[in-house]
């Protein structure tokens, strides 16, 4: 089979719907497709090259001269390597793949961020694959027709990113930790975070908070966290390419989030045996096993996140049973099985066998 995958750009910066994309594309290599990605660049090109992945350089800057040069380029890569199916994970990329879809290849489309209003423009795909349960229901119940709707949740262990999980050196956080890694946005839920760890601080003065990442909200967040009498016990890691190493060195990972589709830090933190908190929303429970492998509090409590906090450092049994239930049943997580799930939409659109 000719993919061609379509995305914004394909630089390492912790992007999930980048990581995902990258991710199949280097498997679908492996398994002998010719293979393509066409995006703005980035580091990862290299990784792709590796693989035998090749890269088109495209820039889908919505502006209306890139957009006409966007137009141009596309059509030529199109005619140039002859796709079968073409998979597009961001709305740019599905616009341009329609337009000049014809009968010559199929369109699939990933919903990665149902919550963003223009996430219905996936539904031009000839087939659409949202990453939980809980996105198929959510583009159901928004129009997109029940037979286009494929679910394939995201999974990111054996990823050609990353290292083996034994391979990542611990980093000397102060302990108890509690860490998350996450986009600096709001509805990442860093300031429920901020205030059940300022709460429940003066209980266990020996705990330390660390968030990692970069976003556009990072200042109100460190603003937050100066304010409270604890600011020196909350750190600001920033983006870290390794973020294993703090999820393989702290005792509870949370993840707070108002809104997030099936996020894929949640398969890395149970696979390094870290215990999880994580907000009963989109595709937390579902990457949570529904509350078996991770404790689930409502979004926007910080109350609530406080309390099972102080349960999980008030006694070290129910700790280490959180973290031995996180790092069971990881076999649906791999990258595999995403690949080869991904692989039977396009079979079922082109007959071909997947055998």
């Amino acid at each position: 089979m000719r993919i061609i995958h379509i995305l914004n750009h394909v630089q390492e910066i912790g992007n999930g719907i980048v990581n995902v994309a990258v991710d199949l594309a280097c498997l679908q290599a492996k398994s002998g497709h010719e293979v393509a990605v066409i995006s703005a660049g980035g580091e990862y090109e290299t990784l792709l090259n590796i693989c035998g992945v090749k890269h088109y350089q495209l820039d889908q800057t919505r502006k209306p001269i890139s957009m006409i040069k966007a137009v141009i380029r596309y059509r030529a890569i199109a005619a140039e390597f002859q796709p079968d199916i073409v998979h597009a994970h961001m709305m740019t990329g599905v616009i341009l793949a329609r337009i000049f879809k014809g009968h010559n290849y199929a369109l699939v489309s990933t919903v990665h961020n149902e919550f963003q209003r223009a996430s219905l423009l996936m539904g031009l795909a000839d087939r659409v694959i949202a990453v939980s349960m809980a996105v198929r229901d959510s583009m159901a119940r928004r129009g997109i027709p029940e037979n286009k709707l494929r679910v394939v949740c995201n999974g990111t262990l054996g990823s050609p990113r990353t290292y083996p999980i034994q391979d990542y050196q611990p980093l000397p956080l102060q302990r108890p930790a509690i860490a998350t890694v996450a986009g600096m946005y709001q509805r990442k839920g860093i300031t429920e975070l901020i205030a059940a760890f300022a709460q429940i601080a003066s209980d266990f003065p020996q705990a330390h908070l660390y968030l990692v990442g970069n976003g556009p909200d990072k200042q109100l967040f460190e603003a937050q966290a100066q304010a409270t009498s604890v600011k020196e016990r909350i750190h600001f890691e920033g983006f870290q390419p390794q973020p294993q190493r703090y999820l393989i060195s702290c005792d509870i990972f949370v993840l707070a989030s108002h809104r997030d589709p099936c996020p894929l830090v949640l398969s890395e933190a149970r696979e390094a045996g870290t215990a999880i908190v994580g907000t009963q929303v989109d595709g937390i429970p579902e990457a949570l096993d529904n509350g078996q492998a991770g404790l689930l509090v409502p979004a926007k409590d910080s109350n609530a996140l406080a309390g099972v906090l102080v349960q999980l450092l008030s006694n070290a049994d129910i700790l280490h049973e959180w973290k031995h239930r996180a790092n069971q049943n990881l076999e649906w997580l791999s990258v595999t099985r995403v690949h080869q799930e991904t692989l039977a939409v396009y079979c079922q659109l082109q007959q071909f066998s997947c055998i």
